[in-house]
């Protein structure tokens, strides 16, 4: 069978794909969109609390308005719930290329095109455009296997009538909390989620500790487990996958360790242990990066790794473009010769305006 050329393939589904997508579009250029979560700014639903506002902001010292006008927050501040909606409507009304769960894997080079290696098979495009983002979720580094723990939240009421595990310590995983708790309230069930974190203390912020606690009083059944330690992933007797958490230990006069421990069924337990950024990904598929030195480096600390980028925003692998949060919050710009620090806020209209100069700049490669 006869692969498919795409002149543009787009990697993530948050605002820079979608604005990468929608420019192809209307430039009438054969394009498609992997995103590897159930729907289009599945990142953003993730990652902000439910109700937090959506504002149109952009840097003083950018001069460019918004170039996607359709894709612009609303002036009047919104919940993040219905400016992801209306994405989704305008999404569905272009009737934008978008292939939802797909999982990207790898990039390989071929005569006069790449090719996007995926969970669902193959793609041969032109160019490629990287919009995944910079919160690519850590992965839970325990023996066995546990690539079976959820890293976000997709549906909080699937875990209604289970004992339920949520790693890490930060509002991420109060955030995941507190809508695991209210979905368990408002079903009548009052079994416990069990909050693990390696340290001793729970960070969070004042408004979700205010929630949390409003949630608490409202019959939410949750345990804490300081100093818990995820230690083994296994298969038990029924077949089942499980996450062995260490809660407590302590060792004896004669050396022996005796230690506490927990086993939870891993479609129970979600890690929200932080993002790992893009780096293994850009170092994976051979795209150059440049650790700062110290007393050189003035938008990045000394070590970090920037990626190497052109005008254009295309990177070191030909073809191959890196935009949005991918890059955020600074990245190296080769101008003229030379190699010079650049800040990138990672905002919607960053990710927007990142999108139409890509597309400017492919279609006048593709003419």
């Amino acid at each position: 069978m006869e692969q498919q050329m795409y002149d543009v393939l787009i990697v993530g589904g948050g605002p820079a794909g979608i604005a990468c997508a929608y420019l192809c579009h209307r430039n009438d250029l054969s394009y498609l969109l992997i995103e590897q979560g159930k729907s289009v700014f599945q990142g953003i639903t993730n990652t902000y609390p439910e109700g937090k506002n959506v504002y149109p902001s952009r840097p003083k010292e950018s001069p460019e308005p918004f170039l996607v006008e359709e894709l612009r927050p609303p002036d009047k501040p919104v919940a993040v719930e219905k400016y992801i909606q209306y994405v989704q409507h305008f999404v569905q009304h272009e009737n934008l290329n978008i292939r939802t769960e797909v999982q990207f894997e790898d990039l390989k080079d071929a005569r006069d095109h790449l090719i996007v290696q995926t969970s669902v098979g193959n793609f041969a495009a032109r160019k490629v455009v990287l919009a995944f983002g910079s919160s690519i979720p850590r992965e839970l580094s325990v023996y066995g296997d546990a690539k079976m723990v959820a890293k976000t939240l997709d549906d909080p009421k699937k875990y209604v009538g289970a004992r339920t595990l949520v790693i890490g310590g930060g509002n991420t995983a109060a955030d995941v909390i507190i809508s695991i708790l209210r979905a368990k309230r408002e079903a009548g069930d009052t079994q416990s989620v069990y909050w693990a974190h390696v340290a001793e203390k729970f960070d969070v912020n004042k408004e979700t500790a205010q929630r949390l606690g409003e949630e608490i009083l409202l019959g939410g059944n949750i345990r804490l487990l300081p100093g818990a330690i995820p230690r083994i992933g296994e298969v038990d007797q029924e077949g089942v996958d499980r996450l062995v958490i260490r809660v407590n230990e302590f060792t004896q006069p004669d050396g022996i360790e005796i230690y506490h421990a927990m086993s939870f069924p891993m479609k129970n337990v979600i890690a929200c242990i932080g993002s790992q950024g893009p780096l293994p990904i850009f170092d994976k598929i051979g795209v150059q990066t440049i650790a700062c030195a110290e007393g050189v480096c003035t938008v990045a600390k000394e070590g970090d790794r920037l990626i190497l980028l052109n005008a254009e925003f295309e990177s070191t692998r030909k073809g191959v473009y890196v935009i949005g949060g991918a890059i955020s919050p600074s990245f190296m710009k080769i101008c003229g010769g030379s190699i010079q620090e650049e800040k990138h806020p990672n905002l919607i209209y960053t990710a927007i305006n990142d999108a139409f100069h890509v597309v400017e700049a492919v279609k006048r490669k593709l003419a």
